[in-house]
């Protein structure tokens, strides 16, 4: 049996890791589900499409972008220190 540890985000930031994000493909379908959508003059968002996340170590999504660079860049300007998740 393997023990279990459960990672508190102050054991994240111990560890130096609060500057760390990752970014990952995400559906927009997800994204709709866990966030309540306003409609928005001229943005249509297909259920089907990939989107990326940026997630703080600790896992909390921090943002959702339309392309994996703008994920990255928005990272970046909020000096974090991206890495890709696959």
């Amino acid at each position: 049996m393997t023990p279990t540890t459960i990672m508190t985000k102050e054991d994240f930031k111990g560890l130096g890791a609060p500057d760390l994000v990752y970014v990952r493909e995400i559906r927009a379908s997800d994204v709709m589900a866990d966030v309540a959508v306003t409609e928005a003059k001229g943005l249509t968002i297909d259920p089907e499409a990939t989107l990326y996340a940026v997630h703080g170590a600790d896992g909390e999504r921090l943002a959702v972008m339309l392309d994996r660079e703008a994920a990255f860049a928005a990272a970046v300007a909020h000096e974090l220190e991206p890495v890709s998740v696959h």
